[in-house]
């Protein structure tokens, strides 16, 4: 199709979600958000952003998609205060001016990534998530939104008459709060090794090598050393690690897992308290959902509501485990719908 010929090309918003790694686009319906014709791109295939979004764009006209897009947004996985924005592991930089220009003067929205899953947070419905616990979550309440990944991403939630607002935080850095005699042994392993701990130092991928090597030093009465001896190994890649805890290969790694999914409902139920995240609580990222069979089967919701006098209070609080893909292109669709 030619829009010089006067063919008429489907309208659309673009939407992207950039990390370090590998960006990824799509294109959102203007109508319902709906995401077609994603494609990721590595970004060490790309000197540019703009040479990346070049591709996508060309890719798209190709389809029948307009030239231009109605707007765009774009999810980075840094921390987004000004129009130009320097990658933490990457040498590109995403400069929206000229991304504006360089997509005919279509208007840019720059948004840090995770608040971009909680703005998808909004948009899910109850086919998008495992409950663990907990009523419905009340109306115009906040709720709290935190995701372990490559690190630990939190943000908070608010919806109420007068609009929907994401509020990030930097909560993954807060200081680690062990109370099991296991998460001492971590944190000791932990402070030994950093200095400083961080909540992000255990609910991370990093995080669950940090907890594995912990336990491999220490006698754990949940793991005897005969077993330690027979199943424990060094892992490099997290990966690896759930995948022998799954398959109960691996008592050291099970064990790991454990801890993890413990040490992540505390720190959620540490959330909802500082929130008020009557609302609910969303466990967001991308190792719950590889996890998920360990996780509903673990501590995680006693470890939620374990906060002595305030368990009552924290009961009703559903605990949601997001399972649904393309948070952050769903997230910046949605900032479109809603700030476009």
């Amino acid at each position: 199709m030619d829009e010089s010929e006067g063919t008429a090309m489907k309208s659309w918003h673009l939407v992207a979600d950039i990390g370090g790694s590998n960006a990824r686009f799509a294109v959102a319906d203007t109508v319902d958000d709906a995401l077609h014709d994603s494609r990721t791109y590595a970004v060490s295939g790309y000197p540019t952003l703009s040479d990346a979004l070049s591709e996508f764009v060309k890719e798209m006209a190709g389809l029948g998609w307009a030239s231009r897009p109605n707007a765009a947004c774009l999810a980075l996985a840094c921390p987004v205060e000004r129009d130009v924005v320097a990658f933490t592991n990457s040498d590109w930089v995403a400069d929206r001016q000229a991304l504006s220009a360089q997509l005919q003067g279509c208007p840019v929205e720059l948004i840090n990534d995770f608040a971009a899953v909680g703005y998808a947070v909004t948009a899910l419905d109850a086919s998008d998530w495992v409950q663990l616990g907990g009523e419905k979550g009340k109306a115009n309440r906040p709720i709290a939104v935190l995701g372990p990944g490559t690190g630990l991403g939190v943000c908070s939630v608010i919806q109420n008459p007068s609009g929907t607002f994401v509020i990030e935080g930097e909560g993954g850095h807060a200081d680690i709060a062990p109370v099991t005699d296991r998460e001492v042994l971590v944190l000791r392993h932990m402070r030994a090794r950093f200095g400083r701990v961080s909540i992000e130092r255990a609910l991370s991928g990093e995080g669950l090598l940090n907890i594995f090597d912990a336990l491999a030093e220490e006698t754990l009465p949940a793991v005897s050393s005969d077993e330690a001896s027979r199943g424990s190994r060094h892992y490099e890649d997290p990966a690896r690690l759930t995948e022998a805890a799954l398959g109960g290969t691996d008592p050291l790694a099970v064990a790991t897992v454990e801890t993890f999914c413990e040490m992540l409902g505390a720190a959620a139920g540490n959330l909802a308290l500082t929130l008020g995240a009557k609302g609910g609580v969303y466990i967001a990222g991308g190792i719950p959902p590889k996890i998920l069979p360990l996780l509903s089967s673990s501590q995680i919701r006693n470890r939620f509501e374990d906060k002595g006098r305030f368990r009552e209070y924290l009961a009703e609080i559903p605990l949601r485990v997001v399972t649904k893909d393309d948070l952050g292109l769903t997230g910046a669709a949605r900032y479109l719908r809603l700030h476009a």
